[in-house]
């Protein structure tokens, strides 16, 4: 359980708030991805063109704000009435004509050129009119609005009429003549914003829970820019605390799942593994890792994810431990990758079929071109998998991204090397692979052949062992490669002493001047000799357990027999006698001690027929049930049946016997044969 803490901690400081990327959709394309629900109040807000055409409607038909500078109008108003009063010979009456014409052009509005301009192209019918410090504006008709040119014509025209011509008049006139209509712009696109607020709110609401767009259904212009509501306030939704901090807290509830799932997995499917705080720490250790790869390669740019060789999980966890269970760690890698991948769905629909893929394509892995195969296999399920999701999202491949076929290409090529990882988690962990087990069953290795050479009869017994072995741990469904491998090492130990087994003697036998404690002592230590040997080789440690264990904490009968005879009470302490162990712990060193021990056997007879080959198993293999040899072993009843009726076949075929004439039967050899029965377990390792 603390490793499922520390790896959804490790993993929530990363994928806290961890969102996907966003949705891919484009307006009048069908949308790819399930119903969208409504997870809070959406207002419905018109479409781009829609809004468009609302703002043009309200900007042609607004009517600006105009200031009234008084102040100013009363400043040029004072001059020009003062040139026209220092003018001579001019009746009063005339001059007051003419200041009332000067009243009359300040009172009516002058305006700036760009007004006059839009005035006169018709784009501007009226003003709104600001007197003093108030705010209230009243309509004013464009057409009584002058440009300074228009004022100045009018007051000239007016002159004309009552006075002679004054220069100085004229240059008063002009220099004074300046809008005092002036554009307020402040004023103006305040009001004109108010404008599209009003007019472009919603026009409804989109209630939480309700749908707002069903897979299928046609991206609307109007579904678009509820779509791009959804999305802007979902974007601003998160960066409150509240919601990230529930983000953070709903990413941990599920990866905190899916661990938890996986170890209960473990934990009931695969016993064996649980009870190893190694194999555990791998575990975990592998998928947090390879899930923060996915993290920070994601948060770099999401396409690169095509990149990530995912099938190398399912690869990794099979070669190390079983089928059944790198699948389930790479969907569980695949699940919470998920949380960070774009399109999510799609991501573990192609995920899942390249997982199956190479586990179907690297079943029982034995040599480096089953990768290659592999790697060819996942490249054409990514390609035709990709551009199949990919039409059904957009109906057409015409904006396709071919560059994403080259992520696939350049991440089978990275898968097609798993033999690097392979090698550096052996190293790291002290696991052993199916392939390091192929190429230690290669009897050209230093110690098999030392073993060749020094012991032939004991390395032609490692190989029948090794083919017993390996059939029946193919029927039983246990590790075949294992089973063979520690076959052919089990009995290295006796290079050291060849002369003192069996199998290695011409003629004399040096146990026949030895006390039987003594040759006890000496065929006991082959098996630490064996690990030994095994040590100085750099054999990994499921060799050595299978060296240790193929005697489990059996004893040698024999001697202990002729011990016990040779004793005036008849008794003798066991503990001399006995193989230091442990009993096989698991169905591999179970099956090897089985075949080891009838192999051995079926040389002691003299006549190895059907029925000898038979009761010899038969008694053999229930003596190390009986005497508890397999109950630290997960091996079942139901697979010692198995195993025995193996051995009884393959022994058959290597040692056969031709059709027997009268003269070849002597019942007393029959009856040596039934006898020997009693004593041919484990003297033949004499």
């Amino acid at each position: 359980m603390l490793l499922i803490a520390a790896t959804v901690g490790s993993l929530s400081i990363f994928f806290g708030g961890a969102s996907q990327d966003a949705l891919v959709y484009s307006e009048g394309r069908p949308w790819n991805y399930p119903k969208l629900i409504a997870p809070f109040d959406i207002p419905i807000e018109y479409d781009s063109v829609s809004a468009q055409r609302i703002k043009d409607s309200i900007e042609s038909n607004f009517i600006p704000i105009y200031n009234s500078n008084e102040e100013l109008a009363e400043e040029a108003i004072t001059a020009i009435n003062s040139s026209i009063d220092s003018i001579h010979g001019v009746s009063a009456s005339a001059k007051q004509r003419l200041k009332a014409a000067t009243s009359k052009v300040f009172e009516d509005g002058i305006i700036d050129n760009s007004t006059d301009g839009k005035i006169k192209k018709g784009d501007l019918k009226s003003i709104r009119l600001i007197k003093g410090l108030g705010n209230e504006s009243q309509l004013v008709d464009a057409s009584t609005l002058r440009s300074t040119a228009e004022a100045y014509y009018y007051i000239d025209s007016i002159a004309s009429q009552n006075v002679t011509s004054s220069a100085e008049l004229s240059e008063v006139i002009h220099n004074s003549l300046v809008p005092n209509f002036e554009y307020d712009s402040i004023k103006s696109n305040a009001m004109l914003n108010d404008a599209n607020t009003v007019n472009l709110a919603s026009r409804g609401i989109i209630l939480n829970g309700e749908s707002i767009i069903d897979y299928g259904e046609i991206v609307t212009a109007e579904k678009y820019t509820l779509l791009k509501t959804y999305e802007r306030m979902s974007a601003e939704r998160k960066t409150s605390n509240v919601v990230r901090r529930l983000s953070v807290l709903g990413n941990m509830v599920v990866i905190l799942l899916l661990l938890l799932v996986m170890y209960l997995y473990i934990r009931i499917m695969h016993p064996e593994i649980y009870r190893s705080l190694r194999h555990m720490t791998f575990l975990f250790c592998f998928v947090l890792f390879f899930v923060l790869l996915v993290y920070v390669i994601a948060h770099l740019r999401s396409g690169l994810l095509y990149l990530i060789p995912f099938a190398l999980v399912p690869i990794v966890v099979t070669v190390f431990f079983n089928i059944s269970l790198g699948f389930f760690t790479h969907m569980t890698v695949v699940l919470i990758s998920s949380l960070v991948a774009p399109e999510a769905s799609d991501f573990i629909i192609m995920q899942f079929l390249a997982g199956i893929i190479a586990l179907l394509s690297i079943k029982g892995l034995m040599q480096r071109s089953q990768l290659v195969v592999c790697a060819f296999f996942i490249f054409l399920c990514y390609s035709v998998t990709y551009i199949a999701q990919y039409i059904t999202r957009n109906g057409t491949l015409e904006a396709f991204d071919w560059k994403v076929i080259s992520y696939f290409a350049v991440n089978c090529i990275v898968l097609s090397f798993a033999y690097f990882g392979i090698f550096i988690v052996e190293k790291i962990f002290g696991f052993t692979s199916q392939v390091t087990l192929v190429e230690l069953s290669d009897i050209t290795q230093p110690v098999l052949r030392e073993l060749s050479e020094n012991c032939p009869g004991t390395f032609q017994h490692s190989l029948q062992v090794a083919t017993l072995a390996g059939e029946a741990a193919r029927l039983v469904g246990a590790n075949v490669q294992l089973v063979r491998a520690g076959a052919l090492y089990h009995d290295i130990g006796k290079i050291d002493n060849p002369a003192f087994f069996t199998e290695n003697q011409s003629g004399v036998n040096p146990h026949d001047v030895l006390q039987p404690e003594q040759s006890a002592s000496i065929v006991i230590s082959h098996v630490l000799d064996g690990v030994r040997r095994a040590e100085q080789a750099n054999l990994p440690q499921v060799i050595k357990d299978m060296i240790l264990q193929h005697h489990g904490k059996g004893f040698t009968r024999y001697f202990y027999t002729m011990a016990c005879k040779q004793s005036a009470n008849g008794h003798v302490d066991p503990a001399p006698y006995t193989y230091p162990g442990p009993n096989p712990r698991t169905k591999e060193a179970a099956i090897l001690m089985m075949a080891d021990a009838c192999e051995a056997a079926a040389k002691s007879l003299s006549n190895p027929n059907e029925e000898n080959i038979t009761n010899m198993v038969q008694k053999i293999v229930d003596s190390q049930v009986s005497t508890g040899l397999f109950c630290e072993s997960p091996i079942s009843f139901k697979d010692i049946d198995t195993v025995k009726n193996c051995l009884i076949k393959r022994l058959l075929t290597f040692y056969h016997t031709r059709v027997s004439y009268p003269d070849d039967v002597r019942p007393e050899q029959q009856a040596t044969d039934e006898d020997s029965l009693n004593e041919i377990s484990n003297e033949s390792e004499e």
